[in-house]
């Protein structure tokens, strides 16, 4: 099926390598886009939105993006950080009073955007109900004690971290992350990007296709490991999409995570808005850990909400000021501050590979290629 939408000819690569992951059979249905200096350059989809291969693919189709989420749920800290509501270096007790006990007092906010915090996981199983049980899970995670020293190290929070600075936002604003991003950040920007689906979207939804073979064993460089809670045949279900579970839950395509995403590479302003400050936008690249991840055993480089480049990271460019996150499955997305440049990709068809799946990186490859025309 050929691949629809637009691309300028500066990056007729990257629509190549789009095509070529399509053909290939690599991808199922995707989509990739690139926005430069806050507007689209490329906004290309294609493939089908079913494993059947009976849908096509289609301009407002969405699925899925897992962790990718969280790179929205760091942008709504930080338009609450850029009006002065909330401090990056204060204490999370400051917002969440009952949050400090437990040896937790000198947990900051900046931890919890930095996987820093040692709140990886929670200390009792937890069930696809618990998670969508706000109340349940945050108290949880207010009782509990950290797994390591607060700010010595990440350990990837991979469902805490929505719940944990979504619980600060609400204590904030009076708003569920869900409702705070859609009315301060997708609503702006008319970006179709959404955590917590309503029932009328159900019909664009592409459900996220399980990764094929066994699961890779181990990282034997895992020092805490942590439960995965939910399965990709999970996410099929209405519970899942209307949950408003800010680490994994939100669904979006390319285009609306470029455009949303896109905010910190043109310096807070769009040609909509202006809802970032130039220096909070700067503010994610001060780093706060730099290591193997205690949870995911690979080497990161963490800022303010986002990974951050380095030459032993699992995204490295030549522009030093890049910061990015993907999502279980393969999503991707990457802003180069250097360039302006943002660059997206969401697909249905998940592996086991996240942030070193190969579909993203020819994409971002034939995007710098295309800077340097």
């Amino acid at each position: 099926m050929a691949i629809q939408g637009s691309c300028s000819d500066q990056f007729s690569a990257v629509g190549e390598a789009f095509s070529d992951s399509l053909r290939s059979g690599a991808d199922v249905g995707a989509s990739v886009a690139i926005f430069l200096d806050g507007e689209p350059v490329v906004d290309l989809w294609g493939g089908y939105a079913d494993s059947e291969r009976t849908r096509p693919w289609q301009r407002d189709t969405i699925t899925n993006v897992w962790s990718t989420t969280k790179t929205m749920t760091a942008l709504c800290a930080l338009v609450l950080a850029d009006r002065g509501e909330l401090d990056l270096s204060a204490p999370v007790a400051k917002y969440w009073p009952g949050f400090g006990t437990g040896a937790k007092d000198r947990i900051e906010i900046r931890h919890l955007l930095s996987h820093t915090a040692g709140l990886p996981d929670w200390d009792q199983p937890m069930t696809l109900d618990d998670l969508c049980d706000w109340g349940k899970a945050t108290a949880l995670l207010a009782r509990q004690s950290p797994r390591w020293e607060p700010g010595t190290a990440s350990g990837y929070h991979r469902f805490t971290h929505g719940f944990l600075i979504g619980e600060v936002i609400r204590r904030v604003c009076r708003q569920s992350i869900g409702t705070f991003f859609a009315d301060q950040i997708a609503a702006p920007l008319d970006a179709d990007f959404h955590i917590g689906l309503t029932a009328e979207d159900d019909h664009r939804v592409s459900d996220v296709i399980p990764p094929p073979g066994p699961a890779p064993a181990a990282n034997p460089r895992v020092a805490i490991p942590v439960s995965g809670y939910v399965t990709a045949k999970e996410t099929w279900s209405a519970k899942w999409r209307r949950a408003e579970i800010p680490a994994a839950s939100g669904y979006g395509n390319a285009r609306s995570v470029a455009a949303v995403q896109s905010l910190l590479t043109s310096e807070g302003q769009t040609s909509r808005a202006r809802l970032l400050s130039e220096a909070t936008c700067r503010a994610v690249f001060d780093e706060q850990s730099h290591g193997t991840d205690l949870v995911l055993g690979i080497p990161l480089r963490f800022g303010v909400g986002y990974a951050l480049n380095a030459g032993d990271a699992p995204v490295s460019t030549t522009n030093p000021h890049t910061c990015y996150w993907g999502g279980r499955g393969g999503s991707l997305v990457v802003n180069d501050f250097d360039s302006r440049m943002t660059i997206a990709y969401v697909m249905n068809q998940m592996t086991h590979l996240g942030l070193t799946d190969p579909r993203g990186h020819k994409l971002l490859q034939a995007a710098y290629k295309a800077l340097t025309r």
